[in-house]
């Protein structure tokens, strides 16, 4: 069982953003291959890689890490995440079932030391996903939204979700070790244009079920 949506989440977020040759990304699944392209950079595409600490105080506390890429349809940028995976059962099934979201369980941890800087380490039983290091970063003030749509195959449609959102913003950098020959090897031995912590994150995933009509 996994909560009905939307999903009010809170926690940290570790956001690195690279550039990859369009011919390296990872193939959209139909329909969604049909409905949306990734977003140009010169020869190149922007894919954004995060680790994320959910933590309580939403409906659901777990980790992750995730790749998706900035993606339009027509002139409305996007988001599709194309590999994602979690510790929780939980958000692996809600995930799959109410947005297309394709969350597979693996082992991770994702933890602060005093000195502000954050570790992500992910595997599986076939072996390490990926390891990043973040800085604590320059936070700047004020809370920032944090507004996307995603977009994600389901059912032979493509459904689009609205996530709104804010939080405290911190321009840091970043480190990261991609196993060349695993789900994450288009990131392999790239190094990210951009990275940002969205810290002490507040987050809507999804809109309430429409209300049913009553008879007069």
């Amino acid at each position: 069982m996994y909560p009905p949506e939307p999903w009010d989440l809170r926690g940290q977020l570790y956001l690195s953003v690279f550039a990859v040759p369009r011919a390296d990304l990872p193939a959209l699944p139909d329909p969604l291959a049909a409905a949306v392209r990734p977003l140009p950079f010169g020869r190149r595409a922007l894919v954004g890689a995060a680790w994320v600490r959910y933590e309580p105080g939403g409906v659901l506390q777990y980790r992750e890490l995730l790749s998706a890429v900035l993606v339009h349809e027509g002139r409305r940028p996007r988001v599709s995440i194309t590999e994602i995976w979690v510790d929780s059962v939980e958000s692996r099934d809600g995930g799959r079932e109410l947005w297309g979201i394709p969350k597979d369980l693996a082992e991770l941890d994702v933890r602060t030391a005093p000195d502000g800087r954050t570790e992500g380490a992910a595997s599986t039983g076939s072996g390490r996903i990926a390891a990043a290091s973040f800085g604590a970063g320059l936070r700047l003030p004020g809370r920032w939204p944090a507004p996307m749509s995603v977009a994600q195959a389901l059912d032979g449609a493509v459904k689009r979700t609205a996530v709104r959102g804010r939080a405290g913003l911190r321009l840091g950098g970043s480190t990261w070790r991609v196993e060349p020959d695993g789900p994450l090897g288009h990131l392999a031995g790239r190094r990210p244009l951009l990275t940002v912590t969205l810290a002490d994150f507040r987050l809507r995933f999804g809109a309430p079920a429409p209300a049913a009509a009553t008879s007069p």
